[in-house]
């Protein structure tokens, strides 16, 4: 008679083992999913930099080609075929949508590098209305800034320096890289450029 209880006794142990089992089993799944969401947020964060540093192939041709043109009446009138706009737009469009890019200039025809990413770009001169001078009456308004031949002058002071020097234009350079995994960087930097330089 002592022999049966100690028999159920050694069911209900193997139950609870188990389940104990299949509860660590489960936890250790769990473990290896959280990890490797981990590595892919860190691999899709990394190619998210790389399309940030290539993006600056897209800003040095920008002021390649606007260094080369600023001469004369050139910057004064849009030229699409270059990416070149002669004013900003009047409303931003989004430029996550690559419908948005018809008009920009593909680096590498399009080609992507050998990382994968493609680059293009789009120049505005900061200005309110296109196909004008910069210097144009009301209403034209443009993002200038005076400038001096040398490095002094600015001052307010009776007797001081006056700006001499060619007023510096400002144009926005934005920047798109489609990169591996979908990844799509847009960035804008504003380039100085002195007026006929």
């Amino acid at each position: 008679m002592r022999n049966a209880p100690r028999r159920r006794q050694e069911g209900v142990v193997l139950m609870i083992a188990l389940i104990m089992l299949v509860a660590m089993s489960l936890a250790g799944v769990a473990l290896m999913r959280s990890v490797e969401t981990a590595v892919i947020v860190a691999g899709n964060f990394a190619f998210k930099e790389a399309g940030v540093q290539v993006a600056d192939r897209g800003v040095q041709e920008a002021a390649r080609w606007l260094g080369a043109n600023s001469a004369g009446n050139t910057l004064q009138n849009d030229n699409s075929p270059a990416g070149y706009y002669s004013s900003l737009p009047p409303v931003d469009p989004d430029y996550f949508d690559l419908t948005n890019w018809s008009s920009s200039v593909i680096m590498n025809g399009g080609t992507p590098d050998a990382s994968g990413n493609s680059v293009r770009y789009v120049i505005h001169r900061m200005c309110t209305l296109p196909a004008t001078p910069y210097n144009d009456p009301f209403p034209q308004e443009c993002g200038t800034q005076a400038s001096r031949a040398t490095s002094e002058g600015g001052s307010k002071r009776s007797q001081a320096f006056q700006f001499e020097g060619p007023p510096i234009l400002y144009y926005r350079v934005t920047t798109r890289v489609d990169g591996p995994r979908n990844t799509v960087t847009v960035i804008q930097t504003s380039l100085a450029v002195p007026i006929g330089a």
